[in-house]
């Protein structure tokens, strides 16, 4: 008589290393994002191991919910965490059940029926343009500057620069620093190609504004940072690498504090390009080919936004909404 196989111990502190390295190696996931799932992935385990099961094979859906349960209502280790911060959680933990399956560790994904809790949607925060307006005369500085020593008149130029960048364009801030020289045509038809998520890049045009600054920047602040190990890179810092998100975000921040203006953030200014596109009439689908987003149902939060912008100029100017 010939035996099956006995079924494989299915041992999530296993499963979840192996599961990273496919996520890492074989799928191409960026190390930051492998780290996010790890992190997840072993809240999950300790979870298991709490309730003592010590296999895969002894999970099914009523654990899973357990799990999201414990997640919101929190424990003596963990605060209660919110509805998308859960969700995040389950989409780690079914991509761990469904990769189990996969490998034939598990005779079924007992989490495909599991569905995380839909968060609140939350419109994007945009600047008016006054505002954005604003923050770039901030970072670029006052007409005096000329009077600040050398240093003080680069990081002027570069934060100019960046931040011209940044809304004239609606890159991510990783898009920003990550640009090459090559990537910039400062031509008669001036554009920026983008390298986004996914490896998706996508070409978009530069303003005359953003054209200035990044030319000014170019001619009269990069070269007083370069260095021999600078490369390529637009954007570099003060010892000639290639400047860091932590320093485009604080060079965003400190324009923001001089304008008096609160809660900026890089994709602050994202959701600030693609409103004013919007408001100014520009079609859905440019707008999204402009973020670089791969569905235009992610575009679409914004058409949200400009339709309740509407409501308030027709509540505030429509002769038969204020009679009452």
């Amino acid at each position: 008589m010939i035996r099956s196989p006995a079924p494989r111990a299915a041992d999530p502190a296993e499963l979840i290393e192996r599961y990273l390295s496919h996520l890492e190696g074989e799928r191409g996931l960026a190390h930051n994002s492998v780290l996010a799932y790890g992190r997840d992935l072993r809240r999950y385990r300790d979870h298991l191991a709490r309730r003592g099961l010590r296999s895969l094979h002894d999970v099914d859906e009523a654990t899973l919910g357990e799990f999201a349960a414990a997640l919101r209502s929190g424990d003596d280790e963990h605060p209660p965490l919110a509805a998308a911060s859960v969700a995040r959680m389950l989409v780690a933990v079914r991509s761990l059940h469904r990769f189990a399956a996969s490998e034939g560790e598990v005779d079924e994904d007992v989490s495909q029926p599991v569905r995380p809790p839909a968060p609140p949607r939350r419109l994007p925060k945009a600047l008016t343009v006054d505002q954005v307006t604003a923050v770039l005369a901030a970072a670029a500085g006052p007409d005096s500057a000329e009077s600040d020593d050398l240093g003080q008149r680069v990081r002027r130029l570069r934060s100019a620069a960046l931040l011209e960048l940044l809304y004239g364009t609606g890159a991510r801030i990783s898009e920003a620093v990550g640009l090459d020289i090559d990537d910039l045509d400062l031509g008669g038809n001036p554009s920026v190609r983008l390298h986004g998520k996914g490896g998706r890049d996508r070409v978009v045009p530069l303003g005359r504004c953003a054209v200035a600054a990044l030319s000014a920047y170019l001619t009269r602040g990069r070269p007083a940072l370069v260095t021999p190990a600078s490369g390529a890179a637009v954007f570099l810092s003060r010892r000639g690498g290639r400047l860091s998100r932590q320093s485009a975000w604080s060079a965003l921040r400190a324009a923001a504090e001089a304008a008096g203006v609160d809660g900026v953030s890089p994709h602050v200014l994202r959701h600030s390009f693609a409103t004013h596109l919007l408001d100014g009439g520009a079609d859905i689908r440019v707008v999204q080919e402009l973020l670089g987003h791969a569905s235009v149902r992610t575009t679409q939060i914004y058409t949200m936004v400009t339709v309740d912008r509407l409501r308030e100029v027709y509540a505030a100017a429509h002769p038969r909404a204020l009679a009452g």
